[in-house]
């Protein structure tokens, strides 16, 4: 697929700049299905050619909400627990969140696992058992130290402006596998610290929004696909008439219009809620699924079992071929204070759900193609904060990779000996973002979209591909 003016078609015109001329556009295309024509075109969504050959397929992020701490998870410290109680021998950054005292070992035991060796925390046994399939960077930095800012940096690559998230611009760059399904799906997600804003499409058409299953307040199995059940008693050819009859007026206004990306957005959703009426339903019923998978992923047990359905069900979108899938653990990994009670449960919570996703999609032959991530927005500093809390830390932290052409098996890069700054082969947000796109085939400087009077894209002007990372 080419993007943005860099195709010209055969008057000079770019391949965008067509669509928006002519006075039919996406819209029209999606409303040749709607009434009756069985072309494929009838769907803007459909898979689109990546700039080169792909490693990864799809992407499932696992997103843990509060900034994880890395020195007590996947960042072993030696020298921390070592000067644990003394002052920090080196400056603090110039903006930090809040007051902070000395230097707090992690109350938790580390050790090596697998044939990789990777050092892994006590507090998460499953995912150790996963080690020989993860690429762990504990190298991770951004450029803002408050949830809201962090958290849209991470999804959009920006953390002062609304512009599009992640999973919008991989869908608008790949299109879907699957025409009953939304490209980008995210499950439970947040609803503070910029909200809809992480999974918005903002100026790229409506199309490629992610859907939102239930949102953080909401338990998991009750998080349904919302606005594709029918009402009751009315039959779907009934449905059917009355949908062709209102895209019909939405077909006359668009040519009165011209290209209107709202308008287009409108007939595309209308289209895809009714033939997700038939698919929705029964992708959402894990009753499917045998008692041994259910239990692998902890539905049988009350502490696992909402981020077990989550990580089940990304599985499900992931075979289907939801392009971009997201599951959020909200809002529980801020640990100001209370971090030997909270941090515990909260990876108790994810552990048995995230190495179980792992396996799956390994056994499935889904692993090689689907590119998984984990994560937050920041990590925590190494000194504490109050008796038993750590702040906020976008300086270094980690985050890990495993699947979708990544190198298994490695710990990449390194912070300082407590684990405050990045320091060895450091990974920035826009690096991460443009790694990514570039497993899914994409070039993250090709992959724009002209709004304002500018070509706009994932990166902005940053952004460096990491090949270290790939197998």
């Amino acid at each position: 697929m080419n993007h943005g003016n860099h195709y010209q078609g055969p008057a000079g015109i770019s391949r965008r700049d067509m669509l928006r001329r002519s006075s039919a556009g996406f819209g029209s295309l999606a409303l040749a299905g709607l009434l009756g024509s069985e072309s494929q075109a009838a769907n803007t969504s459909l898979v689109q050619q990546p700039h080169f050959t792909p490693k990864a397929k799809r992407v499932i992020f696992l997103f843990m909400h509060g900034g994880p701490s890395h020195m007590d998870t996947f960042d072993y410290k030696p020298q921390l627990q070592k000067d644990s109680g003394k002052p920090l021998p080196f400056d603090k950054p110039k903006i930090f969140s809040a007051q902070t005292g000395n230097l707090l070992g992690s109350p938790w035991k580390f050790k090596r696992h697998g044939e990789s060796g990777a050092w892994v925390s006590e507090l998460f046994p499953h995912v150790a058992g996963c080690v020989d399939d993860l690429c762990i960077i504990n190298s991770m930095y951004g450029s803002n130290s408050r949830h809201g800012g962090a958290l849209l940096e991470l999804h959009t690559g920006s953390d002062t402006f609304v512009r599009p998230s992640m999973g919008s611009w991989i869908t608008y760059g790949l299109g879907s596998e699957n025409q009953d399904l939304p490209g980008f799906i995210t499950v439970c997600p947040t609803l503070t610290h910029g909200g809809v804003n992480a999974y918005s499409s903002s100026f790229l058409p409506a199309d490629y929004q992610g859907t939102p299953i239930g949102n953080a307040s909401i338990p998991a199995d009750k998080a349904l696909i919302p606005f594709i059940k029918n009402k009751s008693g009315v039959p779907l050819s009934t449905q059917r008439k009355e949908l062709d009859f209102l895209q019909q007026m939405n077909r006359e206004h668009l040519s009165d219009s011209g290209p209107d990306a709202a308008l287009e957005g409108r007939i595309n959703s209308f289209e895809l809620a009714y033939r997700m009426q038939t698919t929705a339903p029964e992708l959402q019923d894990i009753s499917d699924e045998s008692e041994a998978t259910q239990k692998m992923y902890g539905l049988d047990n009350d502490v696992t079992k909402n981020f077990g359905r989550q990580c089940l069900m990304a599985r499900r979108f992931a075979e289907r071929g939801v392009r971009f899938v997201q599951i959020t653990h909200s809002y529980k990994w801020d640990q100001h204070s209370g971090l030997k009670t909270a941090l515990p449960r909260n990876c108790q919570e994810v552990d048995q759900p995230i190495a179980a996703l792992i396996k799956d999609l390994k056994s499935r032959g889904l692993l090689e193609d689907t590119l998984v991530l984990w994560g937050g927005e920041f990590g925590r500093t190494p000194v504490s904060q109050g008796a038993d809390g750590r702040d906020h830390n976008p300086q270094g932290y980690t985050m890990w990779m495993a699947g979708g052409g990544i190198k298994a098996g490695m710990q990449y890069g390194a912070t300082d000996d407590y684990g405050y700054y990045a320091v060895k082969d450091k990974i920035h947000v826009h690096d991460l973002h443009a790694t990514m796109l570039h497993l899914l085939g994409l070039d993250h400087k090709r992959l724009t979209y002209k709004f304002a009077g500018r070509d706009f894209r994932l990166t902005d002007i940053h952004g460096e591909v990491m090949y270290d990372l790939f197998a």
